[in-house]
């Protein structure tokens, strides 16, 4: 009898990506199917590593102030950027070489994307052109850009972008030089990935992620085949690490490439109040508080801490939004109560396209989806629209001053 009982409770069927509920599931599930030296590139941080673990923690630091017995039986957890509604207020970051940890790479993330009704932000380092990611969805795609020391490859970047209907231009303004990033150079990261004598064991170990960058498309930088001009042999891997970072650019830049595109504007990389007001002043549409997922200047402010201050610098004149350190829905809401119109996530959705290709990236997308509107009801507001920082419990050392 007892036995009978035991065979009913037992369920043996494989989980897979229903089993995992949150996005540290996907990042555990990443790294048992990544090589340590993918898995280091898409993890690590610059130097020390110190920014990448206070955009988690300050998140913790800061709690709610819930109120109960009001009306939360009809939610809604969607939101608009730039007049266009966005159904779920969770965007995808700019982030290069997906194919690396799947083969169908930023092909995949974009119609993810789609069918959860955000954002997706193409990187100019993406595995696919920007054309072909195009070609495979309808929905929303910005293109993101750097301020390359060539003013002719961002605007050929421009024109295309134009051409394949993107509807925004993302510009990353925190690479002046290339971060340290300690755990690339000890594995000895390039692109192509090469593989020393210690990382040998570690790589066959994962046999299904070796066969797929074996059978796949050639990893390089889709957007740049054809449009840059290496000199000699020299790879395009090498003219990238060459030309992206523009030590010498200034905000002439900006005021340049505001001139050439018409549509939504944003700057990403900001933390001051300061360069805040004066991407307003060069005419920006949006500003992406962000420290590069602590992948550049290490012991920058948490970006979560650095909201407050931009959006206390700008008011409602600009559309502000945060990347660094967003991994669960109650911190998309806090966001939120501190000013942002809205998140991008850079990890998570590598660690879900490493774990279930597109399906993965639309389970992760799901789960912040799950997690918003339950936050919402907890706290005691009906929308997204409906939270702010009276939300936030304030005492001394939790909500930044601003």
């Amino acid at each position: 009898m007892k036995l009978g009982v035991l065979a009913r409770m037992l369920d043996l069927r494989p989980r897979g990506l229903r089993g995992l509920a949150s996005v540290d599931d996907f990042e555990r599930a990443a790294n048992r199917k990544l090589p340590r030296i993918v898995s280091d590139f898409v993890s690590g941080g610059s130097d020390c590593e110190t920014t990448v673990q206070k955009n988690l923690s300050a998140f913790d630091q800061i709690e709610w102030a819930p109120r109960y017995l009001s009306d939360v039986s009809d939610r809604s957890v969607s939101t608009e950027v730039f007049g266009e509604p966005l159904k779920l207020p969770v965007m995808l970051s700019p982030a290069g070489l997906a194919s690396l940890v799947h083969r169908d790479g930023e092909l995949a993330a974009a119609k993810a994307a789609e069918r959860a009704g955000t954002v997706f932000v193409v990187s100019t380092a993406s595995s696919f052109s920007l054309e072909a990611i195009s070609a495979v969805t309808t929905g929303r795609l910005w293109l993101q850009v750097y301020l390359w020391k060539s003013r002719e490859v961002v605007g050929d970047l421009v024109k295309r972008a134009k051409a394949a209907n993107y509807e925004a231009l993302v510009l990353t303004v925190d690479v002046p030089v290339v971060g340290k990033r300690v755990r690339d150079i000890r594995n000895g990261m390039a692109i192509p990935p090469r593989i020393r004598p210690s990382s040998v064991l570690n790589v066959l170990r994962r046999p299904r992620w070796l066969a797929h960058l074996l059978a796949g498309p050639d990893l390089t930088f889709g957007s740049l085949v054809g449009a840059v001009d290496p000199e000699g042999q020299e790879s395009i891997a090498a003219y990238v690490d060459r030309e992206l970072s523009n030590a010498a650019a200034t905000w002439e830049e900006l005021t340049w490439l505001r001139g050439i595109w018409k549509g939504p504007l944003l700057v990403k990389g900001i933390v001051a109040a300061e360069d805040a007001k004066e991407a307003l002043r060069r005419g920006a549409d949006g500003i992406i508080v962000s420290n590069h997922g602590g992948r550049q200047l290490d012991s920058c402010p948490a970006s979560i801490n650095a909201l407050p201050r931009v959006v206390e610098a700008v008011g409602d004149r600009i559309e502000v939004f945060m990347d660094g350190g967003v991994r669960r829905g109650s911190d998309v809401l806090k966001a939120k109560a501190l000013g942002a119109r809205a998140v991008f996530v850079g990890r998570p959705w590598f660690w879900a396209l490493a774990a279930g290709g597109q399906d993965g990236v639309e389970r992760m997308l799901g789960i912040f989806s799950e997690e918003i509107d339950r936050t919402l009801a907890l706290v005691g507001s009906p929308n997204f629209h409906t939270v702010s920082d009276s939300n936030i419990w304030r005492h001394e050392g939790i909500v930044p001053e601003q």
